[in-house]
């Protein structure tokens, strides 16, 4: 059908003003925030209901149209990338109430286009805490969140995005809603159709309401930055403090090359000579988090590093933060030739490799860098062994994007070597896709593609991510 004909279609279910079909609005959600390749949707479509949700995919589905679910398209996987050909991105934006907040019961009932940021501040006025604290969370959805199985900054402690989903409301491809879990923390009823949605990255169904599981707030928080000369001693602390059984909220680590980016962007005053540092935040109460972040500069003292500062007021803890999370902003503007006058291009991947594989993975992104001529530098949440390895080059042509697979090629396989996985938190979507069979065996890939095909046998939501494609894996 034309697509003409589509969008008229499309403005039966919802308001025209919440269909875009102009050349200049489809290119704005023709790409995310990963480097993948882009294609133009046929109309973008702001639902506002979960009725409205279910009539635009029931009318999808029996045009054979194809759907892209998105959010606020800040995903590094190209999971919410438009399909290729004729497809409708489904924005969900536009659904960004916070329905309810128990305090009694500990729960939160969401839609799925509220940032998380929003989140953190409503929950917490009311002494409440969701820990999930992906670097993006001002910008970033709770539904994007659940889709892709989102981490952050304080999943060392406190787990990921899926620990705290206890219920979803869903529309399947054909339209039908369906509700999952429950509102209770224990549900043992039956197989458990949330954690499969969670992490499906929208090619199961399409969430409409999310049902967050709450804790209590923690009464208080202790901030420190340490700096080391060698990333090695950095993360043989990072060994030390998980040896030692502590456990603090946030464990990150940065190296020489990121710490030079973000300083050039940011200004934030790292240590002179510092090729490494862990930013650290310990919780609990008044007490118990002076005593564990006066532990935690001790051992960082212990294991070489040349500084440790600790923040004594909240304005201090907020600029010893400032670097981590100015590194996205920083990176996007790195180069690694400056001045050429070309567009540098960011590959940022999130391999995760046991903790105490550190410093080998540290090592070899270094090492691959070098090798193939590209900037490449490493940071994330080192606590969970949950790293950030990026590679930059200083072009998109041909050749230099080439060089960036390659590389990237690389690291995963070093990553599946020293024991880790394919990606930690950010998702598969297409970026990652022809990584999957690395390691996800052949059994795990018939049952995934199985349980796809039951609950999408037209292959119409989100088509084309999660499962690998014909691409190969680049080879050295």
């Amino acid at each position: 059908m034309s697509s003409r004909s589509l969008v008229a279609d499309l403005e039966r279910v919802v308001n025209r003003e919440r269909v875009l079909s102009s050349p200049e609005d489809l290119l704005c959600y023709s790409y995310d925030a990963s480097p993948s390749s882009s294609n133009l949707p046929q109309a973008v479509v702001f639902p506002a209901s979960t009725q409205e949700m279910s009539q635009l995919l029931g009318l999808c589905y029996r045009l054979g149209v194809p759907v892209v679910p998105r959010g606020a398209g800040t995903g590094l996987s190209g999971a919410s990338l438009p399909a290729p050909g004729k497809s409708v991105v489904v924005c969900l934006t536009g659904m960004n109430r916070i329905l309810h907040v128990d305090a009694t019961n500990l729960v939160t009932v969401v839609e799925p286009g509220v940032t998380t940021g929003a989140i953190h501040q409503a929950v917490e006025a009311q002494g409440l805490f969701y820990p999930p604290d992906p670097s993006s969370a001002g910008a970033c959805t709770i539904g994007g969140n659940v889709a892709t199985g989102a981490g952050g900054l304080r999943a060392l402690k406190y787990g990921v995005t899926r620990h705290y989903v206890l219920g979803l409301e869903v529309v399947l491809p054909d339209g039908e809603v369906m509700t999952t879990g429950a509102t209770t923390a224990k549900n043992a009823t039956g197989y458990d159709l949330t954690r499969l949605m969670v992490g499906s990255e929208g090619t199961l169904a399409v969430f409409t309401r999310i049902t967050l599981h709450l804790i209590p707030l923690p009464l208080a928080k202790k901030t420190l930055l340490a700096a080391f000369r060698t990333p090695a001693q950095a993360a043989a602390t990072v060994s030390a403090i998980v040896s030692h059984r502590l456990l603090p909220s946030t464990l990150e680590f940065m190296d020489g090359t990121t710490l030079r980016c973000v300083d050039a962007h940011t200004r934030t005053g790292t240590p002179t000579g510092a090729e490494a540092v862990l930013l650290i935040e310990a919780d609990g109460t008044p007490d118990s988090a002076a005593q564990e972040a006066e532990q935690l500069a001790s051992l960082c003292r212990e294991y070489g590093a040349m500084e440790v500062r600790v923040a004594e007021t909240p304005q201090q803890a907020e600029h010893l933060t400032l670097a981590r999370r100015s590194v996205l902003p920083a990176l996007a503007h790195a180069h690694p030739q400056q001045g050429l006058g070309t567009q540098p291009v960011l590959f940022l991947e999130d391999a995760t490799v046991p903790p105490s594989r550190l410093v080998e993975m540290v090592e070899a992104v270094a090492e691959i860098g070098a090798r193939f001529s590209i900037l490449a530098g490493v940071m994330g949440h080192a606590g969970d062994g949950n790293l950030h390895p990026y590679f930059i080059a200083g072009s998109r042509e041909e050749k230099d994007i080439s060089r960036l697979e390659h590389a990237v090629t690389e690291m995963v396989q070093t990553a599946l070597e020293l024991g880790g996985t394919v990606s930690g938190e950010h998702g598969i979507g297409v970026s990652k896709a022809a990584f999957l069979p690395l390691k996800i065996s052949p059994t795990e890939m018939r049952v995934m593609r199985f349980i796809k095909d039951g609950l999408d046998p037209k292959g119409l939501l989100n088509p084309g991510k999660l499962f690998p494609s014909t691409r190969n894996v680049a080879t050295g």
